[in-house]
């Protein structure tokens, strides 16, 4: 995906549908979804993740490598078919019949930041029959530690809460650690599940971060999520 400012034509209309489309629609979650929001997802269903992973993995491609749909600083495989899109922000100056539009650049490149880290890749679930995305956020070269940058996302997303952290390694070796929160949208007065992870490399920190449209959808694309954990390393 990319976004060129300076090409956007209404304003408002422009920042609301890519904040649709970063932020998803929300709907209830069930109350299995809050209770499991904070309880960490290590060992709970572990064979059929695995399981559904493989089998993702054995059909799936690879994102993150030179010459792939999103050239990253981490390497995963993405379940079968799923499909990757790099997010671009292209800043250019905005010009509206009434001149020059900074609040509106700022409102669009603001939609593309989370914390420390920005979009740099999604990774859409509609072709595989659900409604969600898993999406990559990336940081600059830093000292910042993985359960820093996490914690200061999930901070960054109004509406989020109960949030459980715990630590990991991924298939590829890296240490990473992981959240499952609730999100409720003040607008709609509803809240739904969601999961990321972070880890840090040489190049800077990188999240990866599972919505969906309700926490049903969220758990139906597990797997996919559960894929880029065992099998993300360094590109």
């Amino acid at each position: 995906m990319q976004v060129r400012v300076g090409t956007v034509g209404g304003g408002v209309v422009a920042a609301a549908a890519l904040a649709a489309l970063l932020g998803g629609c929300a709907q209830p979650a069930d109350d299995d979804g809050k209770k499991s929001a904070s309880t960490p997802s290590g060992s709970t269903g572990a064979t059929a993740g695995d399981t559904s992973a493989k089998a993702a993995a054995a059909r799936g491609g690879t994102v993150g490598p030179a010459g792939s749909a999103c050239e990253l600083l981490v390497r995963f495989a993405v379940a079968q078919g799923w499909k990757a899109k790099a997010v671009e922000a292209v800043k250019e100056p905005a010009q509206t019949a009434n001149g020059g539009d900074d609040d509106l650049a700022a409102a669009l490149d603001g939609l593309l930041r989370q914390g420390p880290v920005t979009a740099a890749c999604e990774i859409d679930a509609k072709p595989a029959g659900h409604l969600g995305f898993l999406r990559v956020w990336t940081g600059g070269p830093g000292d910042a530690d993985a359960g820093g940058v996490l914690r200061a996302f999930v901070a960054a997303e109004d509406g989020s809460g109960k949030a459980a952290y715990h630590s990991f390694t991924t298939g590829g070796g890296l240490a990473a650690v992981e959240v499952e929160y609730l999100y409720t949208s003040k607008l709609l007065e509803e809240t739904k599940k969601e999961s990321a992870f972070a880890v840090s490399t040489p190049g800077g920190p990188v999240v990866l971060h599972l919505g969906g449209l309700d926490t049903g959808e969220h758990e139906a694309m597990r797997p996919a999520y559960e894929l880029a954990k065992q099998t993300l390393g360094l590109s």
